[in-house]
């Protein structure tokens, strides 16, 4: 019953909250999507798996007869063609008798429900992004709080053993055999890859925004997500933030009291990276032939197989696109693959591949409209390498396209990046009449 209380809230706060703009909407679903894993771990209920998707229902149904300027929809065309056609095709999978109904719907909702968000990123203006950032920052700053108390007494005081936290406690790899610390979300990698989704935003916040409180917030929470980073033990996403935060530095004019004070945050977290060993995991990214492993297990394993056995797919679900532990058994010749290409191919076929692949390369080819210089240049520039980061690299993981909330602030970034920053119609002035000055000595017979 409770869960399902929360599914009606999630679609009613979403949806008032995207009534009254896009930025308030975004964060009102974030704040659904950064407690999913949390809450589905201590509801073990079948309502407790829609609670996200119902506020993302709330968000859409809010944003769908919202007016749009003709220049809006004129930039978001082509992004909503693909949009369109990455929709299209799984939903006339579902007709194919491939898997059971139950298990292609989930199978459809893992591989559509989402894509709409690209729609939205393309209509971010400056008031969502800031409202966007500031719910990002005070959001993480709970996410930390949640981790630094998971760090003392232990996750297992938050997140019960059950079928829903599998996947948590198969990570006891950290330094001492503790867990990888998933905060608040379903897992240690969906906590660290949150983190350093926001930092671009977080950046933006501290150097855009026009109050000082939210400028402050920026700058303080943008060493609390390296340290949920550290926390997470998901080596990936330090080495990308790492680098985002030296982007940072080095391709910004900051003042030399900022860019004092931002180097002595920057080195508290590296003194605790270098000082912690339950913080060191990343360091395993020196032994080579552990990393080679990982990669060829993910990259080599069954893919020819699948294309060979399954050129149609096995079906929407058949490739385990987040499918709940109650409909595992009626998943019809599941195919397991740590590999989110070779995920798609086995549930949409080759055409859908083919597809994602020609989107993915779409994308890569906007570099240039991500790269145009304006006040939020730094955030589209590492926005645009977090999510070809994400499509680079997503052929060693699996989760690209139903991470929770991580796939939204994919979809969001990706339709952002791919259009042209908004354009603020200037209303002419009014001509003047000059006014006529008479010689003084004509102005009596003007009179």
């Amino acid at each position: 019953m409770i869960a399902l209380i929360l599914c009606v809230l999630a679609l009613g706060i979403c949806y008032w909250a995207g009534r009254r703009s896009l930025g308030q909407g975004l964060v009102a679903l974030l704040v659904f999507g950064y407690f999913y894993g949390i809450l589905r771990a201590n509801l073990l209920t079948a309502f407790s798996h829609f609670i996200f998707d119902a506020g993302l229902l709330g968000l859409y149904l809010a944003r769908l007869n919202r007016k749009t300027d003709p220049f809006e929809k004129k930039r978001s065309h082509l992004l909503a063609t693909w949009a369109a056609l990455l929709v299209l095709w799984p939903a006339l999978l579902v007709a194919l008798p491939f898997q059971p109904l139950l298990v292609a719907l989930v199978g459809l909702r893992g591989n559509v429900f989402f894509i709409p968000i690209l729609v939205l990123g393309s209509r971010l203006k400056k008031k969502d992004l800031i409202e966007l950032s500031v719910g990002l920052a005070v959001l993480d700053l709970i996410a930390v709080a949640f981790a630094v108390a998971e760090y003392f007494q232990g996750v297992p005081r938050y997140f019960p053993m059950s079928p829903v936290t599998r996947i948590i406690y198969a990570s006891g790899d950290v330094e001492g055999g503790f867990y990888r610390i998933p905060a608040i979300f379903n897992s240690a990698h969906a906590f660290g890859g949150s983190m350093v989704s926001s930092l671009p935003f977080l950046m933006g916040l501290w150097t855009n925004a026009e109050k000082q409180w939210q400028r402050l917030l920026g700058l303080l929470m943008m060493p609390a997500a390296m340290i949920g980073v550290l926390m997470s033990a998901t080596r990936q996403n330090f080495v990308f933030g790492c680098m985002m935060i030296a982007f940072f530095v080095f391709a910004n004019k900051i003042k030399g009291r900022q860019r004092v004070l931002f180097f002595v945050i920057v080195g508290g977290v590296a003194v605790a990276a270098l000082t912690n060993t339950r913080f060191e995991r990343y360091k395993s990214l020196g032994d080579t032939s552990a990393v080679t492993d990982r990669i060829a297990g993910s990259v080599n394993r069954g893919f020819w197989e699948i294309l060979v056995g399954y050129p149609m797919g096995n079906g929407l679900g058949g490739g385990g696109t987040s499918i709940p532990y109650f409909l595992e058994g009626q998943v019809r010749n599941p195919i397991g693959m740590e590999n989110e290409y070779a995920r798609i191919l086995s549930e949409q076929g080759i055409v859908g591949l083919l597809l994602w692949l020609s989107f993915v390369t779409w994308f890569f080819c906007r570099i240039r409209t991500a790269f145009v210089k304006s006040r939020w240049a730094t955030t589209r520039r590492l926005t645009w390498c977090t999510s070809a980061f994400t499509f680079a690299t997503a052929w060693i993981g699996i989760g690209m396209l139903t991470s929770i909330p991580g796939t939204v602030m994919l979809m969001l970034t990706v339709g952002w990046t791919s259009v042209p920053e908004e354009q603020v119609a200037l209303s002419p002035s009014p001509r003047r009449v000059p006014e006529i000055r008479y010689p003084e000595r004509l102005a009596p017979a003007v009179r």
